[in-house]
């Protein structure tokens, strides 16, 4: 990829190596955050063949219901792994709280202030929805949708699922294809907290929610881990990495206005004494950021890891990651493009309907996948000739989130 002419860095000269990827199982094994991060660590700097003295920086994607230490999550894992003097940094983005860690990272290693740096997110999560934490808070949205409107998650998700139904004729039993598809891959995940193929029949039988939308349609929250080493592309070479996968691009963007879709968790919007409307939904330009910082488009992806906090959701991503067109996403599905075998496979891994939430590790999770299917390390899972990988999440309060690896 060619310099921008601004001034700007090649994508070559813009890559990080991925040189170690763990993870601690999902579930809810009732223990802290710390332990799960700390497992995820070790797995991470066993496979990237270092130490964790070898380690310049570390980066803690926090968790804001662990009490104080969740604030200082990134001190927190080291203190745990044993202090050695590393930099340290704390990043909390809601949902992109382990994208925001990665891009940290990766900014640290390209402006030369580190060579390998670890990155950490874990979480213990609350039984049930996720709620706000306690306390009056007049100037947290988060908070105020809850008050003002009673409008929990799964309500979100409703609505979502709600409006595909009216504007793209979707159906409840495209919703339940993907969780059929999920759940088929998550069966094959030794760490997702999911490991049961779950049938169309099961879904439409199970509870309703967030009308249509029902209990096997809307992720669980749960406990877990995950951790990623990154490096310079010269320290990679010198530690005997010869092909490592490599993160491209880290997108991070923010909405514009107007934002015509209510979105979590959002009341409303208006900032149109600022700024000029925008031209494209915010989810589409998380994308579209990635997809030019990286010199790749969506017919370059092998494949692709989106946050299905429902399944209605995960049809959305399609057409926000150019998968397709506009109203095209259920079509995608149906036609077996998104699954294993198809054009696109998105979420191997078995996705949130496998895992569930572990907010500051999922994003970091989702990279962990790809890493392993662009190594070839996926086993049951792997997709063939996996060459190119996208993420793609979102957090509260218009965090955009998306990565993009190769090899």
């Amino acid at each position: 990829m060619a310099a921008d002419g601004g001034g700007g860095m090649t994508a070559e000269v813009a890559e990080v190596a991925v040189l170690g990827a763990g993870m601690h199982p999902w579930g809810k094994w009732g223990r802290r955050f710390v332990e799960y991060g700390v497992a995820a660590a070790r797995a991470a700097l066993a496979d990237a063949g270092l130490d964790w003295r070898d380690v310049d920086s570390i980066v803690g994607a926090d968790t804001v219901r662990g009490g104080y230490p969740g604030y200082v999550a990134g001190a927190t894992f080291a203190k745990a792994l044993g202090w050695q003097g590393a930099r340290v940094t704390s990043v909390y983005a809601a949902c992109a709280s382990g994208a925001q860690a990665i891009g940290a990272a990766r900014a640290q290693i390209l402006a030369g202030l580190a060579d390998v740096v670890l990155v950490v997110g874990a979480d213990s999560a609350p039984k049930g929805f996720f709620r706000p934490a306690g306390g009056e808070r007049a100037d947290d949205p988060d908070w105020l949708r809850f008050r003002v409107l009673g409008a929990t998650n799964p309500t979100y998700f409703g609505l979502y699922a709600r409006r595909r139904m009216a504007a793209h004729g979707d159906t409840r039993e495209d919703f339940a294809r993907v969780k059929v598809k999920n759940s088929a891959m998550g069966a094959l995940n030794p760490n997702a907290r999911y490991r049961a193929r779950v049938t169309a029949e099961e879904v439409a039988a199970s509870a309703v929610v967030a009308d249509p939308l029902r209990l096997l349609d809307i992720c669980a929250t749960s406990d877990g881990g995950a951790a990623l080493v990154l490096s310079s592309m010269e320290f990679a070479r010198r530690h005997g990495a010869v092909d490592p996968v490599r993160i491209r691009a880290v997108s991070t963007v923010t909405p514009r206005y107007p934002a015509t879709v209510l979105d979590l968790p959002d009341i409303a919007t208006d900032s149109s004494l600022a700024v000029e409307p925008a031209g494209e939904p915010f989810r589409t330009s998380i994308a579209r950021a990635a997809y030019e910082e990286a010199g790749v488009g969506p017919e370059d992806l092998s494949l692709a890891e989106v946050y299905d906090l429902s399944t209605a959701l995960e049809l959305q991503w399609y057409e926000d990651l150019g998968l397709c067109g506009d109203g095209e996403g259920a079509k995608l599905l149906r036609e077996g493009a998104t699954a294993p075998g198809g054009r696109i496979p998105v979420n191997t891994s078995g996705g949130l309907a496998s895992f569930g939430e572990a907010v500051p590790a999922q994003a970091i999770a989702q990279v962990c996948e790809v890493t392993w299917q662009l190594r070839e390390q996926a086993g049951d899972r792997q997709i063939a000739h996996a060459r190119v990988g996208i993420t793609a999440n979102q957090g509260l309060f218009g965090h955009g989130s998306a990565v993009i690896a190769v090899r």
